[in-house]
C-alpha cells in the first residue's frame, strides 16, 4: 500500500504532496523508514525529497533504565553521551515513562536495571518489568538487546531483575549482543566495560551515514546539575543536633548542610548523597590489628597515596560484602569462617552483622597493605531521605540522621556516614549531591489529601512534605502516623507537629510509642484503629505514602492496609491487593523505604 502510494506521487512534487509524503512514513519504525528513505534515494522523481529527509542516523538506538538510587540512571546517561558521541541516535528513557506498546517496534534496545530489596524491581521498572512477563508481552524476533544488571551481592536475589529482564527478552525471540553483565555495588569498572562493549557490538547494526526519514523522533538528550555522584559539591555543615532525650537509647540528629552559592536544588522527596571519611580510631584499630603501617604507600588508579588515608577516604570498612568474607576465610585458613563462607545464606547474615574490624579482631590473616586495599571496596556515598523543602529553607538542606551503633565482643560498631554526620563539627566540609526521586512526590494539586506513614527517621520526608505544603498554602488535609519507642524520649520534631495541627496545615496526627505501655504498639496498630476513618480518606482520593525500614516496617503497614481496605471497604483479600496495586500504578500509593 505504501509503495502504492508513494508511486503514485508524480514529480516534481507540490507542496501538498509533500505533506502526503511525511503524513504517510510518520507512523513507521526504524526499519521501515530506512527502507523509505532507500527507496526515495533511488527514485530519481523523489530525489528532491529524499535529500530533504536524509539527515539522521540509520537506525535510533533506544536506552531504558530502571533506577532505585540513581547508579541506573548515571550509567544510562553516560552510555547515551557516548553513543551519541560516535553519532548515533539515541532515544535514552526511564522505564517509568516508556510506552509498553512502543516495544513491538524496536530494533536495537539497551536496558540497564538494578534490583531493589529482596529481587524486587525498582520503582520505575514495575510496570515493563509486569509487562513482559505477562501474556501481552509481543514475540521480539527483530530485537537485538543488551542487559546491564545492577545489585548487591549481600542480598539473597543478586541482580534479579536485570537477570528476569534477559531471561523475558531472550524467551520473547530477542537476540542478546553482548551476554548479561551482572554488577556489584563497585559497579564502575564493569559497568564501563560494558558500555564499551556494546558499543561495538551495536557497529553492525547501525550505520551513522545511510540515507533515513526522521519524522517526529527527536533524540533525548542529558541535562543535569553540575554537581553529580562523581563530582559532589563541597558543602558546609551548620548544625548537627540531636533530637532524642538524654535517656533515649538512640542518637538521632537533625543536620542542617549550606549548599551556599552551588545553584543545587532539591524537590521535596528527593535524597541527598553524602560521602563520608571512616573515622580515624577505626582506621587505626584495623592497621594495629593487621600490624600494618599506615605510612606504607599504595596506588588506587592514578593516585599514589598512604595506607592510611586509603583506608579513610577511599574503602569501605563498615560494610562488608561476600566475595570478602569468601578471600578471608582463605587467608585465614579458619575453619568456621571458612564452613560460613561456603553457604550462601550464612554469609548473608555474617555480612549484615560485622564489619572488617570484626574480620581483623576474631580472624587473624597475613596481608600487605596492597593486598589489602584490593580486596575493600571503594567507599559508596549513603543516600538520606531531604527532610526540609527549599520554599522555606532556600540554600540550605536537612536531614534527619540516626547514629548507626552496634555493640559487639569486638567492641562498638557504628555505621560509617552516620557517625561522620553526628560527629562532624559545626563548619565541617561535606561532599554532597542530589539524588531525585520522582517515585515519591506530593501530589500535584496540594488540594489533594496525603497520608504519611513514618516511624523513627522515617518521618524526615514528610518534615519536608509539611514545609511544602506549607509554603502552598495547601488546603487539602494532611494525616501523619508516627512511631518510636518512648513519647518522652523519641518524640521526634514533637514541637514542629503540633505547630501544624495548630496552624492547620497538619489536620490528624496518630502516634504509636512502642515501649510506654506493656504491650509494643506500633504504627501499624494504629492505622488498624483508625481503619474506617483511614478507609474514607481513600476513598476521597487520599495519596498515601510509606517512608522507612524496608524489612519488616513497610510489609507490616501493608498488611494492615490490606486489612482496612478488607474490613472497612468490603473487598476480598485478592480485591485489596489488587486496588493498592492500582493506587501505585495511579502514584497515589509510594514508598521510600530501605
Amino acid at each position: 500500500m505504501l509503495l502504492k502510494e508513494l508511486s503514485s506521487l508524480a514529480s516534481p512534487l507540490s507542496a501538498t504532496q509533500v505533506d502526503k509524503l511525511k503524513q504517510l512514513t510518520s507512523e513507521l519504525n526504524a526499519v521501515q523508514l530506512a527502507w523509505v528513505g532507500g527507496y526515495l534515494a533511488a527514485t530519481a522523481e523523489l530525489s528532491g525529497v529524499a535529500g530533504e529527509v536524509q539527515q539522521a542516523p540509520q537506525q535510533t538506538i533506544t536506552i531504558l533504565y530502571g533506577s532505585q538510587t540513581g547508579n541506573g540512571r548515571g550509567i544510562a546517561n553516560e552510555l547515551a553521551d557516548k553513543a551519541q558521541a560516535q553519532g548515533y541516535s539515541v532515544n535514552l528513557v526511564s522505564m517509568a515513562d516508556y510506552k509498553t506498546r512502543q516495544l513491538k517496534q524496536e530494533t536495537l534496545l539497551l536496558a540497564v536495571v538494578s534490583t531493589h530489596g529482596e529481587g524486587e524491581a525498582p520503582d520505575d521498572a514495575i510496570e515493563l518489568h509486569k509487562f513482559l512477563a505477562s501474556k501481552r508481552a509481543p514475540k521480539l524476533d527483530a530485537l537485538n538487546y543488551a542487559v546491564l544488571a545492577l545489585g548487591d551481592s549481600s542480598y539473597e536475589f543478586f541482580c534479579q531483575t536485570g537477570k528476569d529482564f534477559e531471561q523475558r527478552l531472550s524467551a520473547l525471540g530477542a537476540k542478546a549482543i553482548v551476554p548479561l553483565t551482572e554488577c556489584d555495588v563497585d559497579y564502575e569498572s564493569a559497568a564501563t566495560q560494558w558500555q564499551e562493549a556494546v558499543l561495538g557490538a551495536v557497529k553492525p547494526l547501525v550505520g551513522t551515514g545511510a540515507s533515513v526519514v526522521s519524522i517526529g523522533g527527536a533524540s533525548t538528550t542529558t541535562t543535569g546539575s553540575s554537581f553529580t555522584k562523581q563530582k559532589p559539591y563541597s558543602a558546609e555543615l551548620l548544625a548537627s543536633q540531636k533530637l532524642t532525650g538524654r535517656d533515649s537509647d538512640r542518637d538521632v540528629r537533625h543536620v542542617e548542610i549550606d549548599l551556599g552559592e552551588s545553584g543545587l536544588s532539591y524537590q521535596v522527596g528527593d535524597a541527598l548523597g553524602v560521602w563520608f571519611s571512616n573515622s580515624d580510631a577505626l582506621v587505626t584499630e584495623i592497621l594495629e590489628g593487621l600490624k600494618l603501617d599506615g605510612e606504607a604507600e599504595v596506588t588506587l588508579g592514578d593516585a599514589t597515596l598512604t595506607l592510611s588515608q586509603a583506608l579513610k577516604e577511599k574503602r569501605e570498612l563498615t560494610q562488608l560484602y561476600p566475595g570478602l568474607v569468601q578471600n578471608w576465610a582463605q587467608l585465614s585458613g579458619n575453619s568456621e569462617l571458612q564452613a560460613i563462607s561456603e553457604d550462601r545464606e550464612q554469609t548473608r547474615q555474617f555480612v549484615l552483622k560485622h564489619q572488617l574490624a570484626d574480620l581483623v579482631a576474631k580472624y587473624p590473616v597475613d596481608i600487605g597493605a596492597f593486598q589489602l586495599v584490593e580486596l575493600l571496596r571503594p567507599i559508596t556515598p549513603r543516600l538520606y531521605s531531604i527532610a526540609s523543602s527549599q520554599s522555606e529553607v532556600e540554600s540550605e538542606v536537612h536531614l534527619t540522621v540516626a547514629l548507626v551503633e552496634d555493640e559487639r565482643e569486638s567492641g562498638t560498631r557504628f555505621g560509617g556516614a552516620s557517625h561522620f554526620l553526628t560527629n562532624a563539627q559545626e563548619g565541617a566540609e561535606v561532599k554532597v549531591y542530589v539524588e531525585p526521586n520522582n517515585h515519591f512526590r506530593l501530589p500535584e494539586n496540594p488540594d489533594t489529601p496525603v497520608v504519611m506513614i513514618g516511624p523513627g527517621t522515617g518521618v524526615a520526608p514528610f518534615r519536608a512534605f509539611m514545609q511544602e505544603r506549607a509554603a502552598q498554602g495547601a488546603q487539602g488535609d494532611s494525616w501523619l502516623f508516627f512511631g518510636n519507642p518512648h513519647f518522652e524520649q523519641d518524640f521526634l520534631y514533637q514541637t514542629e507537629w503540633q505547630q501544624y495541627i495548630k496552624d492547620g496545615t497538619l489536620t490528624r496526627l496518630d502516634s504509636a510509642f512502642s515501649r510506654d505501655q506493656a504491650h509494643k504498639v506500633y504504627v501499624q496498630h494504629r492505622i488498624l484503629e483508625r481503619g474506617e476513618t483511614l478507609w474514607q480518606w481513600i476513598e476521597r482520593g487520599a495519596h498515601l505514602y510509606i517512608c522507612g525500614d524496608a524489612e519488616r516496617m513497610a510489609k507490616d503497614v501493608h498488611q494492615a492496609l490490606v486489612k482496612v481496605i478488607k474490613q472497612h471497604g468490603g473487598k476480598s483479600e485478592e480485591q485489596a491487593e489488587a486496588l493498592l496495586e492500582s493506587l501505585r500504578s495511579d502514584k497515589r500509593y509510594q514508598k521510600d523505604v530501605y
